[in-house]
């Protein structure tokens, strides 16, 4: 009798302390910015999510990636627990494994162009055949040249591929030692006004929106901190949308380029919403779809059951978004 109240006493008490730490705040949040998510470069600058969390005790840490490869590394890594991505990114990380959920879309952006030099003989995908182009892997602009290689009949072993970060590839271009550059901005627009490069392969369609990931482990654990993330990153939008020139001024600041470049930008950056539960799964559909058939990703990879893992139809965090 003595024995079997013990054990319960103890399975109480052991119940308490999971309930405790599930519900308990974190003692710091590291979330990622970066300068093809401006709106993380504003909430960054105005500290509202430090504002939002101060009462918790919780501290916020911000962490620089360079493209959406470098977001998932440090997702996987537990390095941060928030990180911006694009949706195909995204998509191809959950597929192989990566524990996340695309909580909130940033920007539905035309990010991404292939470009090369004013000066070149090439105009066409088709003209990229034997060619030295430079791309970061595992991020949209690379996503991107991928499908437009195949819609010309052609596949990466019909180019050269050198595998730089963007700002790399941005300045092998201008320095000759590529042919042609997945781009992806700012750097994009730097290239387009600074040195004349040419975008000679658009397809906006093609671009997959940008969306915030998080952990999730992190998300299960603490679910409130993740509405207290999305509901900042809505207060960043909604201020940008009344001030488009304190967003173009902060990106100006942060990714040290000209207001002409970050205005660019910004005219192909489309932050007029947010709902990434109804509005991204279509298209991550259709991506997969195409990353399945040019062998991204691997033919029995379940296509629903990723989305759904990435993009929870009933997500308990949406209603975090105004």
């Amino acid at each position: 009798m003595i024995g079997s109240a013990c054990r319960l006493w103890l399975f109480t008490a052991v119940l308490s302390v999971f309930s405790f730490a599930v519900d308990a705040a974190p003692q710091r949040v590291s979330l990622d910015y970066a300068y093809y998510n401006p709106l993380s470069l504003l909430l960054k600058e105005q500290g509202w999510l430090e504002e939002a969390l101060a009462d918790k005790g919780v501290e916020v840490r911000w962490v620089h990636t360079q493209g959406s490869n470098r977001a998932l590394e440090f997702l996987r890594a537990g390095a941060i627990d928030f990180g911006s991505t694009a949706g195909s990114a995204a998509l191809v990380g959950r597929a192989n494994g990566l524990p996340i959920e695309a909580i909130y879309q940033y920007s539905q952006p035309e990010w991404t162009a292939l470009v090369t030099t004013q000066d070149s003989t090439i105009r066409s995908v088709a003209d990229l055949r034997g060619k030295r182009v430079a791309v970061t892997r595992g991020t949209d602009p690379h996503i991107f040249l991928l499908r437009a290689l195949a819609d010309a009949g052609l596949t990466e072993r019909d180019i050269q591929t050198v595998l730089l970060q963007h700002a790399d590839g941005y300045n092998a271009l201008l320095r000759g030692q590529v042919d042609a550059w997945a781009g992806l901005d700012p750097h994009m627009a730097r290239a387009e006004l600074e040195a004349d490069a040419v975008l000679f392969h658009r397809q906006p369609q093609l671009n997959t929106y940008g969306l915030l990931n998080v952990r999730e482990a992190f998300a299960q654990q603490h679910p409130e901190i993740v509405r207290t993330v999305i509901a900042a990153y809505e207060r960043a939008r909604h201020y940008a949308l009344d001030n488009p020139e304190a967003l173009q001024q902060v990106l100006v600041e942060a990714a040290r380029i000209s207001p002409d470049v970050a205005k660019l930008q910004l005219e192909r950056t489309d932050i007029s919403q947010s709902d990434v539960h109804n509005t991204h799964r279509q298209l991550l559909r259709d991506t997969g779809e195409v990353l399945q058939s040019i062998g991204i990703l691997r033919p029995r990879v379940d296509l629903e059951s990723t989305i759904t893992g990435l993009v929870p139809r009933d997500t308990q965090h949406a209603e975090g978004a105004q």
